[in-house]
């Protein structure tokens, strides 16, 4: 055995050394792979969750406030009621007692929801479209300075939501579609520009066309 090792101890020697190099070199990957994972995960952001842009318990405290309608015309008790914002015009019309023997509520959107300081008119059997959208612009708070009626009539060029939603056929939905369709393309020209917007046809025009104005 003594002669074996004399002879080849230089070998060995070198054996030796080569396996020691390769036992560091794993030691060394295996300490820097762990170094990475752990740094990897340090790096690692989890995503921030969003939150709700409004409070749900804030817009239901909004929807219960107490708001004040005025209803006239063709009820059995006009005036002034208070009542919540997440009512609609139908509640209105209950609270006033219902409509008279003569109302002629085709043209009232009774889903429509109430909004503070608003107005509803009933309009009689009778009444010609024209004279009931007078009646509904004289008695609501928006007309005066500023205001998109001109000689009783509603200005699509001027009015926002509250006054679009006066005409007939006309609710949130397409008020708000009169109202970005001029902001898009400017003001409208000639009433028929009308018919431009996206859910107002033919038909709907018949029903607006003495009751609007572009000037």
């Amino acid at each position: 055995m003594q002669p074996f090792l004399e002879k080849y101890k230089k070998q060995l020697a070198i054996l030796g050394g080569v396996v020691a190099a390769v036992f560091i070199y794993l030691l060394f990957l295996d300490d820097s792979s762990h170094s990475a994972a752990i740094e990897t995960i340090d790096q690692m952001t989890i995503p921030a969750i969003d939150e709700p842009s409004t409070n749900p318990e804030t817009e239901i405290e909004n929807e219960h406030k107490p708001i004040m309608v005025d209803v006239k015309g063709a009820v059995k008790y006009p005036g002034v009621y208070t009542l919540s914002g997440d009512q609609r015009i139908v509640d209105a019309v209950e609270a006033a007692g219902g409509y008279t023997d003569d109302a002629n509520p085709v043209l009232i959107n009774h889903a429509q929801r109430l909004q503070d300081e608003m107005v509803i008119y009933i309009p009689k059997t009778g009444e010609e479209p024209a004279e009931v959208m007078e009646q509904m612009i004289q008695a609501s708070p928006a007309t005066g300075s500023g205001s998109g009626s001109t000689k009783g009539k509603i200005n699509i060029n001027k009015a926002m939501e509250a006054e679009l939603t006066q005409l007939p056929g006309i609710g949130p939905s397409k008020a708000g579609a009169i109202i970005q369709h001029r902001s898009e393309h400017g003001n409208f020209q000639v009433i028929d520009d009308l018919k431009k917007v996206t859910g107002i046809g033919d038909k709907t025009f018949e029903q607006l066309k003495d009751l609007i104005d572009v000037k």
